[in-house]
């Protein structure tokens, strides 16, 4: 069985220090894969067991060396190059003759970026370099293939730079790791850089109360003049929630999310206790580069502060992904 995995913590600074080695932080599933004897286990972060739903990672591992433990990420790649989240995610609940038939349509791809074990010699006391080398020399030696993908890795600030510019096609920063770092299991050792942007979005309903609103529900106006759910904030620090507060009407008859419910979570079958509140203020929030593919923020955005100085048609307008 692989070990735990090791961890980032986040940094906000995207700048490549001396001495570190650079990768692109996919849009995906953190996962770890040991093949023993023929047995194949693919493990969640958490710890489930994911390989029912991923039947061609199953018949990938046989292009591997036996007793030898990887560290990736699975994703799903759409027609036109970009990542596709939530493809992936449907994935996760098909089994058997379901599982195989969605695999050719939306195949998945383990992208390695770390071996932990290779030919039955634990590799974690390694340095990052020598694991990297390895890591290379597998998938040289062996002419791997998909489902199989080398995760790119650089020591180059230029490079950096580069991916960096990739969040059209859904990667979200950049994880970096010391050259002469171990590998640790369950440690925060690494960091990771995730491209961030401000912007703009109404307020249409809020979580908490009117008078101390815990997270604010946003949206923005399509091109049919339609009020759309883009997504949420995390919880409102308690200064923040007073100016939201101060600045809130409460919603009328006719508000246009009457009779909607709204997640708790990303995949959550919960739905919030919202109360709605006239669409008048806009806020800027930070938020990530991760969409689902109607086009809502994946992530809670960050609140940065309230816009009363704008109106909902200086709000960027909903757009729903390219098809």
């Amino acid at each position: 069985m692989p070990p735990e995995p090791m961890l980032a913590t986040l940094t906000p600074s995207p700048q490549l220090k001396a001495g570190w080695a650079a990768e692109p932080k996919w849009d995906g599933f953190r996962a770890l894969l040991s093949v023993d004897a023929g047995q194949v286990v693919l493990r969640s972060r958490r710890g489930t067991e994911m390989l029912p739903a991923f039947p061609e990672i199953r018949a990938g591992a046989r292009q591997l060396p036996d007793a030898t433990a990887l560290d990736g990420e699975l994703v799903v790649w759409d027609a036109a190059g970009r990542l596709a989240f939530e493809q992936l995610q449907l994935r996760l609940h098909r089994r058997g003759a379901g599982a195989t038939r969605v695999a050719e349509e939306w195949p998945a791809h383990f992208v390695a970026f770390d071996v932990l074990r290779l030919s039955g010699t634990d590799t974690t006391s390694w340095p990052y370099r020598r694991r990297r080398a390895a890591l290379e020399s597998v998938f040289a030696a062996r002419q791997l293939s998909a489902p199989w993908v080398l995760c790119p890795s650089t020591t180059d600030p230029d490079r950096v730079r580069e991916w960096l510019t990739w969040a059209s096609v859904g990667m979200e920063g950049v994880v970096f790791k010391r050259l002469d770092g171990v590998y640790e299991p369950s440690v925060r050792r690494w960091q990771k850089y995730k491209i961030l942007e401000t912007s703009e979005a109404i307020v249409g309903a809020v979580t908490g109360s009117l008078t101390a609103p815990s997270s604010l529900l946003l949206g923005r106006y399509d091109d049919d003049g339609r009020l759309q759910y883009t997504g949420r904030t995390t919880t409102l620090a308690r200064a923040a929630s007073g100016v939201v507060a101060g600045l809130l009407v409460p919603g009328r008859r006719g508000h246009p999310w009457t009779g909607w419910s709204f997640s708790a979570g990303w995949g959550s079958r919960k739905t919030l206790n919202a109360t709605l509140v006239e669409p008048e203020l806009v806020v800027e929030v930070a938020i990530d580069v991760a969409r689902d593919a109607s086009g809502r923020w994946r992530h809670p955005a960050r609140w940065h502060r309230a816009r009363p100085d704008l109106s909902s048609g200086d709000v960027p307008r909903w757009t729903s992904p390219p098809q």
